[in-house]
Parts: C-alpha cells; structure tokens; sequence
C-alpha cells in the first residue's frame, strides 16, 4: 500500500473503533492543566504591567527566560520520564513503572542541589548576557535571587508529572498543576497588590506553590503505586542498561531542550537590545504564543502516552491510529486559536497592560501571533509523537538543525524589518521544528516490529 493509503485507512479506521475518544479523554484534562502555565505567566505580566514603569514587566520576563535555562533545561525530567513511563506500561512490567519514577525522583534531587550550588554564577552570567537597561537588570536580580530556592520541588514536579502523564493519570496530574498554579496566582495577587513586595512577591509564590504541589503529587502518586503492584526493587532501579538507556534519551533531550530555550531566549535578548518598550510589548505577545503551546501540548502529551504505550506493545497499528486522531484533533484546535487570537487579540493585549504606548505598540504585531497557530501545531505534535518513541537522537538533531536557521534568520530579518523580522524568525523556527522531524517519522513505524495486519 502507499503512504497515502495507510494514512486513509488509519483515519477511517479511527473514526470507527474510537482513537478519537482516547485522545480526547486524555487530552481536555492535560490541555486544562497546561492552560494554568500561561494564565500564571500571563496574571504575572498583568500584575507587573499595572505599577507604574514598564521596567517591572521587563524584569519579570527576564527573570523567567533565565529560569527557562535554568529549570526547562531540565525538561528531560519529564519528557523523558512520560516515554519510559508509557513503554512500561504498554509492556505490563509493574516493576519497570516503579523504577522508572524512582530513576527520575534522584535525577531531579541531584540536579537540584548542584543548581541551587551554582546559583550566583549562573544569576551574574545571565544578567551579563542580557545586557537590559539597570533598573531591569536589579529587578530580574531579585526575582532570581527569591524563586531559585523552589529549584528541589520544581524538579521533582516535573518527574512527578511526566510519570503521571506517561500512566495516562491525567486527571491526576491535573489536580495538581491545577493546585499549583491557582495557588500561585493567589499568592501572587496577595504579595504583589496587597503587600506591595514587587517582583520579590511573584518570584516567592512560585517557589512556595512548587513546594505544596511536590507535597499533593506524592501523595496522589503513592496511591496509585497501591492500585498498581510491583516491588521498588534496587537493582532493578539502578540496572546498568536501563540507567544508560536513560542517560542517552535524557542527555538528548537535555541538549535539544537548551537549543529551544536559547531560540526563544534570543528572541527576549534581541527584544531587549531594542529597548525596553520592545522588550515590555514582546513578553506581552509572548503569552500569546504560551497559551497556544500549552493548549496543544495537551495533545502532544496524550501522543505521548498512547505511542509510548503502542510502542512498548509493539503494536504498528495501534501507533499509527494514534498518530492520525492525535494530529488531527490538534489541527482543529489550532485552527480555533488563530480564531479567537484575530477576533480578541486587542483586548487580550488591552488585559496585560494599562499603559498606551504598550497597547499601541503590541497590537501592531497581532498578526504574527494570528498567523502562529497554523504554523506551530506541526512541531509540538511531533514533538509528542517522538518522545513517546523516546527517538531522543532524532529530536536533538533536529531541533540543533532548526535553531541553526532560526539564528541566521535573526542576523538578517531584524536589520531588514525591525520587531517584524523578530517576530517572521520565529515563524521561520516553527516550520523548520516540524519539517525536521516529519522526515524522519518514516523511522518510528520501522522500529515497531509487529504489524497487526497491514502492509
């Protein structure tokens, strides 16, 4: 059969045996929690957009790209752990579930004390970096210099998630970014407008809501361990060969994640070097790009989980009728984000900010935001389809691939266009996330030995 053929079949073959309701079941919970990462960022911009200097807003946006390096850099611990998680699961080894949480729980602690170690060289050098204006440069400071102490239950969130997530308890793991982040927020609120402690004030919630949500995920986590069985087995926790198989997926993953994070933080660099009203405008827009993000990482997630689990059965077609409902639910999805962003994008912009100039000047660049959706959803898609493979090496290259580009594009599009070349480098980024990975999808179905019937 053709490509085109396989494709076909799997689609019709979806819409009757039900892959659109797994999907979807696994997907509106992880989509809600995600969309509390964003309303976070983006109550935290509102906040700092109503005092009375638009330096408040840009500290706050660097502060949070230094913590992309310093905490997303780490995202393996999730990522990864979603893979492993859904593989053992898909192979029936309860004993492999347990060990998987327990490999990534010392992974996340361990790092967590050398970057809590490292923490004033590692504020000094970003700082150095940015090269904002001082006032930005002194509050971005000290919001560092408060949230780096939530570094130990940050990590362990993000292996406590990606468990859950990989064990399709998503509801679960809704509860508790749910928790986490409507805590946040009301600390936020609390410290910032009633007790005036500024951007001190959203960089101490964080850390205090990271450390009750680690509390609420084991707990939530120990009882389904009960429902589930196994043993916590120490050899099996600290076999050589897991352990190296796990070192590599994460390394991979660690080095494509560092690649992201310095794409989209030289685009917050590159802000700043056009000062501070670019920089305030960009963070601002930037929430736009977040809500989406999160909104169809629900579905990359739920592809996660269901290839993972195709992948550990060693079943072809389960994989690729995941693969088509996953996608084209994500498709419809974006399709009704690029709607609600052109019709309400000025009064979204209009909630962020009450300064003028910071309304007027955000609103002119709506349409790469608009246009955004359409062209994002292939790469976070994709993204879901090969962690759940755990095809780390094909991840890292091209993402190294992609940012390689989207540099190039940076040293040229700005100097011709100004903050719209900013903004078409990182479509240009988008496209090339996804058309790097598409052409290696071929190799996921070849890895997956047994086809239950198809040629």
């Amino acid at each position: 059969m053709t490509a085109t053929t396989n494709i076909t079949l799997s689609l019709t073959e979806s819409l009757r045996s039900g892959p659109y309701r797994r999907i979807w079941n696994l997907s509106w919970p992880t989509i809600l929690s995600n969309l509390t990462v964003p309303l976070l960022g983006a109550v935290d911009t509102a906040v700092m957009g109503h005092l009375p200097d638009a330096a408040y807003v840009g500290a706050v946006a660097v502060g949070a790209m230094i913590f992309s390096f310093v905490y997303w850099g780490f995202g393996f611990l999730r990522m990864g752990t979603v893979g492993f998680a859904a593989q053992a699961k898909g192979s029936g080894d309860t004993d492999e579930i347990r060990a998987v949480l327990a490999r990534a729980l010392l992974v996340g602690v361990a790092l967590a004390f050398v970057i809590l170690a490292l923490q004033t060289p590692v504020r000094l050098g970003a700082l150095a970096i940015i090269d904002g204006a001082p006032q930005v440069e002194r509050l971005a400071g000290a919001y560092f210099d408060t949230r780096i102490w939530g570094a130990p239950a940050t990590l362990a969130n993000y292996s406590l998630l990606g468990w859950l997530l990989g064990m399709q308890y998503v509801r679960t793991a809704l509860v508790v970014q749910v928790f986490i982040n409507g805590l946040n927020v009301v600390l936020d609120l609390w410290f910032v407008l009633d007790l005036g402690w500024g951007v001190e004030g959203v960089a101490l919630a964080t850390a205090i809501a990271q450390y009750a949500g680690a509390f609420l995920a084991l707990f939530l986590v120990r009882r389904h361990l009960r429902a589930i069985g196994g043993r916590w087995r120490r050899a099996r926790i600290l076999d050589a060969t897991a352990l190296r198989e796990t070192f590599r997926v994460n390394r991979d993953i660690f080095l494509r994640t560092l690649a992201m994070i310095f794409a989209w933080s030289l685009l917050t660099w590159s802000s700043a070097r056009l000062g501070t009203t670019v920089l305030a405008a960009n963070a601002i827009l930037m929430n736009f790009q977040s809500f989406l993000a999160h909104g169809l990482d629900g579905f990359a997630h739920a592809t996660s989980a269901l290839v993972g689990e195709a992948v550990g059965a060693r079943d072809r077609r389960a994989l690729r009728r995941c693969v088509v409902a996953a996608t084209v639910m994500a498709a419809i999805v974006a399709a009704g984000y690029t709607l609600i962003y052109a019709s309400a994008g000025p009064a979204i912009v209009r909630l962020f900010t009450n300064i003028a100039e910071l309304r007027t000047f955000s609103s002119d660049y709506l349409v790469w935001i608009i246009a955004s959706p359409l062209l994002s959803v292939w790469s976070y898609q994709l993204d879901g389809i090969f962690i759940g493979a755990t095809r780390s090496a094909e991840m890292r290259n091209a993402m190294l691939a992609s940012v390689a580009l989207y540099v190039l594009a940076m040293a040229t599009l700005p100097a011709l266009l100004g903050n719209h070349g900013l903004w078409l480098s990182v479509m240009i980024f988008m496209v090339a996330r996804a058309l790097t990975l598409a052409i290696q999808y071929p190799k996921i179905e070849r890895a997956v030995a047994i086809d239950t019937g198809e040629n």
